[in-house]
């Protein structure tokens, strides 16, 4: 059973107030609830205390005083809550959120333990994480972070102090309506990029390569169809460098797999390949790409190739508006 099933047991059987201390360690004792994490007195806490947040005098629980729990008096008894179901396919943490929020969110912002808690009962989300709540936050942030940067409107919404819904949520808002502008930002940019000068762009996909972590930097020829070849060595974290040969195809066709052979024909001793384009890969390229018995080739189809230049700020500017919004009151 969930967290918050297992303590309205506890409490029932208690016929009276307890502390979440001894809640945790009477549901632990009982085998009621199958955490994984570390700190599940933390973690339940959270939980009577979001519950009593989000539904206050129709709240199950009451608080007695600080760390003390019981039964509101005349709150019905929880219906009988059908087995979990098992899913035949896992997800990773941000994915698992998103089925979560979809099928028991209600259109609600869920704390994150919660999230966490429903996403193993269901099977979406098989982890040995000693925190497992701890590291779907720090996902669902990361996500939102990693979207805003590049200019795109985040899946999640952060309300207050943990607590999370879906923008599709939100309608035709100010979040829709940034998403739409964004989205025709990225169109627009896309545009301009075949409409620039040889060198223009040259100077461009150098700039960005800087950004994203090359150093050694050299243009070594231009095509024809305006797309050119680099050399540089890609810095990962200040240890690991990377000899890589880079060819970028202005293209609005899809690049086939012949260009993967080229570029994979052309690397040097210890060096690796990407392709970036302003189109699209064919499969039979993509297929080339990943072939296992070859040397790999990194592929940068328009979509990620602009959504790069947005967030590293390269033929774009960013304008911020600040949104306050009242927190929710953390309460013991």
């Amino acid at each position: 059973m969930s967290a918050r099933e297992a303590a309205i047991k506890v409490l029932q059987d208690a016929g009276g107030p307890l502390p979440v201390k001894e809640i945790t360690r009477r549901i632990l004792d009982q085998k009621l609830w199958p955490t994984g994490g570390a700190t599940p007195e933390a973690t339940l806490r959270g939980v009577l205390g979001e519950d009593i947040r989000r539904h206050g005098d129709q709240s199950t629980f009451v608080r007695v005083k600080r760390g003390v729990f019981a039964l509101r008096e005349g709150a019905p008894a929880p219906a009988p809550v059908p087995a979990p179901t098992v899913a035949a396919d896992t997800y990773s943490f941000t994915e698992s959120a998103i089925k979560v929020l979809d099928a028991c969110g209600d259109k609600r912002p869920m704390y994150y333990r919660d999230i966490t808690e429903k996403a193993i009962e269901m099977g979406w989300l098989v982890t040995e994480g000693k925190t497992p709540e701890m590291t779907m936050y720090s996902q669902i942030i990361s996500e939102i972070k990693r979207y805003k940067g590049r200019g795109e409107q985040p899946r999640f919404v952060k309300h207050g102090r943990g607590l999370f819904g879906l923008t599709k949520w939100m309608g035709e808002g100010l979040a829709f309506q940034i998403e739409q502008h964004n989205r025709q930002v990225h169109k627009d940019l896309r545009k301009r990029l075949h409409k620039m000068d040889p060198t223009e762009f040259e100077e461009l996909v150098g700039q960005l390569l800087a950004e994203v972590g090359f150093e050694d930097i050299e243009v070594t020829a231009r095509a024809k169809d305006g797309g050119i070849d680099v050399r540089g060595t890609l810095v990962t974290g200040e240890v690991v460098r990377t000899r890589m040969a880079v060819q970028v195809k202005r293209w609005k066709a899809n690049v086939q797999a012949q260009i993967v052979q080229q570029v994979r024909g052309s690397l040097g001793t210890h060096e690796q390949g990407l392709i970036i384009t302003t189109s699209d890969f064919s499969k039979r390229a993509q297929a080339e790409a990943e072939r296992p018995d070859a040397v790999p080739v990194a592929l940068m189809d328009g979509e990620q190739f602009a959504a790069l230049l947005i967030e590293n700020g390269i033929h774009v500017t960013r304008l911020t508006h600040d949104i306050i919004e009242l927190d929710v009151a953390e309460e013991d």
